[in-house]
């Protein structure tokens, strides 16, 4: 598979072939647009084209190039913001609705799996939420209590986690989760959506859209689909310059994949509380048929994107210090990569129309660490949406709704002053020009009253563009593990020479 975000490579891209697609070259006409070819774009398409509807699938890069081949591919009802949180911010019966979405979000995973016979490593299995080192006994025991309030009785408390090296103290046990490879259950979604009368175009990048009576996705090239529908499935809104971006932050998490020996750690789904925090699991890689060692997929070092100040690649080193400390029978790590997910202010996602558009335009977003049943989410809720059916976990993942607590307040607050601090890069003094750029590398330098981002190429020549944020004109960071330039307001990412890889910016940084 082919990178579209960044140069590391995850566990998931090798060995799984998807099928031929094209780029758009024409002018097209169709029920439903879905710009976004990762599991939330790609859900609603094959659930869409399950229902009879003609769907036309748009991406700037390959399927699956974005953020979704860089998970770590968690099935998880378990909720990173916790329930005892989503009671007090939603109410108990909407923090009810939130663990009855996430589970039935597996369950269609799992009847997708059995009803298109896809061999993607799917398994049920338990989900142990650790202590940490700055974890405390009372935070298991509030959300125990806030699981048993919502009736979820089958979470429990254990003195011990089944790994003692992980921790030695209590952990909260939470049955049927599960696990799967993510690129190999969408490859077959996305040859069911060709082979049942869909289309799906790549490297078509979408740069504007038209809404109105009906609406258009238009590319790049000039060439557009025109439908009755429209779903943007692009991690982050494409499609809105403003609104949605106010409520939710950009990170970069890191992961690790490293050896051990097979059988060496009990197969369950882990994760602390800690701040950074680490989730953890097992898997494979597609094609290998080492039967003596499996991956333990190890992430954290969370930080908001283009906000690291060039310590990117420790976090790696940090992760495997964590995960030879916790896990002593880790051999050699073979493989590196980071990813981006969006944390909504309020601590739930956002699904479904877009607010102050059309009422047959929808986003997904917000997905909160947890994409892969999130994004299954997407394609029900919105599925349901355009067929008029009731669904309902509607008002729960609203995007136009406006979330009163204590809580949710303080983390908007906290997010947007976050962005606003960032437009003091203007002002702050830029590298000079004349500085060493190791080749690989680049900086942002200060000419005149402009910023202007240098990359040097691996012969050391110099390709210079603007390094202002063609979305709403921060000052863009270098990332040096994933060698893009990533802007600290609101996560749009570009490749080393300007062009775009990441909304929501819509188009590349100007050049000079």
């Amino acid at each position: 598979m082919k990178n579209n975000t960044g140069t590391t490579l995850s566990v998931w891209q090798p060995g799984v072939e998807m099928p031929v697609t094209q780029t758009l070259n024409s002018n097209v006409t169709t029920d439903v647009c879905v710009v976004g070819a990762g599991i939330s774009g790609l859900t609603t398409a094959y659930l869409l084209a399950k229902e009879g509807k003609k769907v036309v699938v748009v991406d700037a890069g390959e399927i699956c190039g974005g953020e979704t081949s860089r998970t770590t591919a968690h099935l998880s009802w378990a909720l990173d913001d916790r329930y005892s949180t989503l009671i007090k911010v939603f109410g108990k019966a909407q923090a009810l609705l939130a663990y009855e979405s996430h589970r039935d979000a597996i369950h269609k995973i799992e009847e997708i799996i059995k009803d298109e016979k896809i061999q993607c490593d799917f398994e049920y299995l338990p989900g142990y939420l650790f202590l940490g080192a700055t974890d405390t006994e009372d935070q298991l025991d509030q959300e125990l209590a806030a699981c048993h309030e919502l009736g979820i009785m089958d979470v429990v408390k254990l003195k011990q986690c089944p790994l003692p090296s992980v921790s030695e103290g209590p952990c909260l046990m939470f049955p049927r989760q599960a696990q799967f490879h993510p690129v190999k259950y969408l490859s077959v979604l996305a040859r069911y959506i060709l082979d049942h009368g869909g289309e799906i175009y790549t490297n078509s990048h979408v740069k504007e859209f038209d809404t109105g009576r009906v609406h258009r996705a238009i590319t790049d090239a000039g060439f557009s689909v025109t439908a009755n529908h429209l779903v943007v499935c692009t991690n982050t809104p494409v499609n809105d310059q403003v609104t949605m971006h106010t409520k939710q932050a950009p990170y970069r998490t890191y992961v690790i994949g490293a050896r051990v020996p097979t059988g060496s750690v009990p197969k369950a789904l882990y994760w602390d509380d800690s701040d950074p925090y680490h989730y953890v699991r097992l898997g494979t890689v597609a094609g290998e048929e080492n039967l003596e060692s499996e991956i333990l997929i190890v992430g954290g070092e969370d930080h908001k994107t283009g906000q690291s100040k060039g310590d990117e690649a420790e976090r790696f080193d940090c992760l495997e210090e964590w995960t030879r400390k916790k896990y002593p029978m880790v051999q050699d790590v073979v493989f590196r990569w980071s990813g981006q997910v969006m944390e909504p202010v309020d601590f739930m996602g956002f699904i479904g129309r877009n607010p102050g558009d059309s009422k047959h335009v929808y986003i997904a977003t917000g997905d909160s660490g947890h994409g892969m049943t999130h994004g299954t989410i997407a394609g029900i809720l919105i599925t349901d949406l355009i067929m008029e059916r009731l669904n309902p976990w509607e008002k729960l993942y609203d995007p136009g709704r406006v979330t009163f607590s204590t809580d949710s307040a303080k983390e908007f607050l906290k997010e947007n002053l976050n962005v606003a601090g960032q437009y003091l890069d203007w002002v702050k003094p830029g590298n000079k020009e004349e500085d060493t750029i190791a080749p690989g590398t680049g900086i942002v330098v200060q000419k005149g009253v402009g910023k202007v981002a240098i990359y040097a190429d691996a012969q050391g020549n110099r390709h210079e563009c603007s390094a202002v944020c063609t979305h709403l004109g921060c000052i863009v960071h270098w990332n040096n593990v994933e060698n893009s330039w990533d802007c600290p307001c609101h996560g749009s990412r570009f490749d080393p020479y300007g062009k775009v890889v990441a909304g929501p910016a819509p188009r590349d940084l100007d050049k000079l």
